[in-house]
């Protein structure tokens, strides 16, 4: 910091020089009139004050009249002004930081507001629906297995139809196709769930809730419009999730996708990736449950699905990775946690493969089945969803798809 106080070995001049000199550098933002003040405070006299000499022209001039006399030239000199441009470059640096600070200190909060600015319009237009029905308590008791149902990949919202080589229809999906797989993923879940005498279920959504985000050429195909897709898919999962608590309690977990991305101004994926419409789904089947005595939302601080079962790690990824064998140790190096069984949707094809003692990886189907772009690159199957087993003492035990009609 600048030191404002004559220094005991300066005399009158070289203190005037020293003020004068940070004053022209911009050392220093004092007015002369306030180093006027400095100097009067260390020199003035009855015979001379500088108090009614405060001008610019004046205390510089008189400063700069000792140094043209040649009264500095000496090692002091150089030693005064080094001195100076260090606390000048120390001055500057100090303010650039500080606007670099209020800079991030501004855009936080410009992102912060902005986020609970929308989700407390999510959560005033969820109170002008119409309640859902409270189902009747269940009972929960120690189940020695656990029963996890896996969907994803639903792509509300977006409708088309493929034909095959003799006319024939390969696949379809429209939102009333959507409903009606649902419908059956529901009867489907249901039967499983009386089969095994579970009381209580884990459901895993793993993106890809919506479409149309990703290319303009999706939006031709999309019945509604985004956010008209995102609210009207809410509701409906609220709704077949209330269902299915009505017969047994649910734990539900969700990841976002690739396809609920916002990218904005044609930027390339990743570039928003907290801008992604599975948030808003997040917050409003949170908000619309948040009365359901039969069901718990758990939501991970990573934005994945994890899950503890009978001591064995369970994550769930959307499944936007190039191969789920290497995928399972890259997460486990990342988070440093032993992942047992991991659980991707994405690829819209179920596979399973166990890459070593109690550790499988599972590609789980998809719920929009065959679309254009599944018969561009040669990979189809059929629609469907996964129902896994874990057994206290085993791990993974049982596998079941369940396969949609087309």
């Amino acid at each position: 910091m600048f030191d404002f106080d004559k220094k005991p070995q300066e005399t009158e001049e070289e203190y005037i020089w020293r003020l004068g000199l940070a004053k022209e550098t911009g050392a220093i933002e004092l007015s002369w009139d306030e180093i006027a003040d400095l100097i009067n405070k260390n020199f003035a006299s009855d015979e001379k004050s500088y108090k009614s000499s405060s001008t610019y022209r004046t205390i510089y001039c008189y400063a700069k009249k000792f140094y043209d006399a040649g009264v500095f030239k000496d090692s002091k000199q150089e030693a005064y002004i080094n001195i100076i441009k260090a606390e000048k470059k120390a001055l500057e640096s100090e303010r650039q930081m500080l606007r670099d600070e209020k800079k991030d200190i501004n855009r936080l909060m410009r992102e912060q507001s902005r986020d609970e600015l929308i989700y407390q319009h999510i959560r005033d237009a969820i109170q002008d629906l119409e309640p859902l029905p409270i189902p009747e308590p269940l009972c929960r008791s120690y189940d020695e297995k656990t029963g996890i149902l896996c969907f994803g990949d639903t792509h509300y919202g977006t409708e088309f139809s493929i034909k095959g080589l003799n006319g024939d229809i390969i696949n379809e999906y429209s939102p009333e196709i959507f409903m009606q797989r649902m419908g059956e993923l529901l009867q489907m879940t249901l039967d499983k769930v009386k089969k095994e005498g579970l009381t209580t279920i884990k459901v895993f959504s793993l993106g890809d809730e919506i479409d149309g985000i990703l290319r303009a050429s999706q939006l031709m195909k999309l019945r509604y419009g985004v956010v008209e897709s995102t609210i009207k898919y809410a509701d409906y999962i609220c709704r077949w999730l209330t269902r299915l608590s009505e017969d047994v309690m649910v734990e539900f977990q969700m990841t976002r996708g690739n396809h609920s991305e916002l990218r904005m101004l044609s930027q390339p994926k990743g570039t928003f990736i907290d801008d992604n419409m599975s948030e808003v789904i997040r917050q409003f089947i949170k908000t619309r449950m948040e009365g359901n005595p039969n069901f718990m939302m758990y939501e991970n601080e990573s934005g994945l699905i994890f899950d503890k079962i009978y001591g064995f790690n369970i994550l769930g990824i959307h499944g936007e990775v190039k191969n789920l064998k290497t995928a399972i140790d890259n997460f486990a190096t990342m988070y440093k946690t032993n992942i047992d069984i991991l659980v991707g949707g994405h690829t819209h094809h179920f596979s399973s493969e166990t890459v070593g003692v109690n550790k499988d990886v599972i590609s789980v189907p998809s719920v929009i089945g065959i679309d254009s772009f599944a018969m561009q690159i040669g990979k189809t199957s059929n629609p469907g969803a996964t129902f896994l087993m874990i057994e206290d003492g085993k791990g993974l035990v049982e596998q079941t798809t369940f396969k949609f009609s087309i």
